[in-house]
């Protein structure tokens, strides 16, 4: 569905490793130092993990440290992959 509008946003792209540790998934990012997001299940690490990014971000800028990943512009619409576990 199109509305022939284009909206753009700027957004940061990280990666992020996810991996079980000790029963429970822990969710870390080689791009941004202190990401961490530990969780018991899959989904919750997924849920959170924006969330926690943001606010890590929005702490690096409140105290003057700019964030070493690059700003992209994303153009709306765009398509993007989700992962759904079976």
């Amino acid at each position: 569905m199109s509305t022939g509008t284009t909206v753009e946003i700027a957004s940061y792209r990280l990666p992020v490793v996810i991996e079980r540790v000790n029963g429970s998934y822990q969710a870390t990012s080689p791009a941004l130092d202190g990401f961490l997001v530990l969780a018991d299940t899959l989904d919750e690490v997924l849920a959170l993990a924006p969330g926690v990014a943001r606010a890590l971000l929005e702490a690096m800028r409140a105290k003057g440290v700019t964030p070493s990943l690059p700003i992209e512009e994303v153009h709306f619409p765009t398509q993007i992959e989700v992962l759904v576990p079976a």
